[in-house]
C-alpha cells in the first residue's frame, strides 16, 4: 500500500519557485498516493525557474486566500530565490505556514523556502538546513543551521538544493506518513 494514501499536501508557490525543488517532491508524494494542491496567490497558472532561465508553467489549483490548513495533512514549501522573497510579502502565505506548524502538521522545505519560516516566526529553536545565502537570516531568527542533505527536526525537514532532492523526498515522505503530531513546544514556545 502506498504511504501518504488518503494524504492532502498543500504546495505552496509563486511565479519562480526553482521547478525541480516542485516537480519531483510533487511527484514522489503522488507517487505515494498523496494527493497534491498547488496554491499560489493569483488563480490561473504559476510559471517555474528551471536552471538559469524561465521554466514551464503549471495549473494553480487553489486561490492562497482560500486555503486552510484544515484542509491538508502537511505542507511543501519549494524554494527559488524569488518564490519564497515574494511569498514573504504575502500574508496569507505566512499565516498559512504558521497555522501547520500551530496544528503540528509536517512540513518540507527545500533551498530557499525556509526563508518563510523566518518570517511565519517558526524558526527559533528549530534545528535545519537551507541553500548557504540564506542561512545567516535562519541562525538571526534564532535556528541552529547545519549543512546537511537534509534535516528533520519534529514535524519539519529540510534541504539545501536540488542535488538533494532524493534524500529530501525520503524523509519528506516519512515524516508525511507520520503525520501530524500531538501539541508540543514547537519552534521556541509552547503550542497547546
Amino acid at each position: 500500500m502506498a504511504k501518504l494514501q488518503g494524504k492532502r499536501i498543500a504546495i505552496l508557490v509563486t511565479d519562480g519557485f526553482e521547478q525541480s525543488e516542485m516537480t519531483d517532491p510533487r511527484a514522489a508524494l503522488d507517487a505515494e498516493g498523496a494527493k497534491t494542491t498547488l496554491i499560489a496567490p493569483k488563480a490561473g497558472k504559476v510559471k517555474g525557474w528551471k536552471d538559469l532561465d524561465w521554466g514551464d508553467t503549471f495549473d494553480v489549483d487553489r486561490v492562497l486566500a482560500d486555503a486552510r490548513e484544515s484542509d491538508y495533512d502537511a505542507l511543501l514549501l519549494p524554494g527559488g530565490v524569488m518564490n519564497p522573497d515574494k511569498l514573504r510579502l504575502e500574508t496569507h502565505a505566512i499565516a498559512l505556514v504558521r497555522s501547520f506548524f500551530d496544528a503540528g502538521k509536517p512540513v518540507a522545505a527545500i533551498c530557499h523556502g525556509p526563508w518563510l519560516l523566518i518570517d511565519a516566526g517558526v524558526a527559533q529553536g528549530r534545528r535545519l538546513t537551507s541553500w548557504p545565502s540564506i542561512r545567516i537570516d535562519l541562525a538571526n531568527a534564532g535556528a541552529r543551521v547545519e549543512d546537511s542533505a537534509v534535516v528533520v527536526d519534529r514535524n519539519l525537514v529540510t534541504s539545501r538544493k536540488p542535488e538533494d532532492i532524493p534524500a529530501f523526498n525520503r524523509s519528506m515522505i516519512e515524516e508525511f506518513a507520520r503525520g501530524q503530531r500531538p501539541p508540543s513546544v514547537q519552534a521556541g514556545r509552547l503550542v497547546s
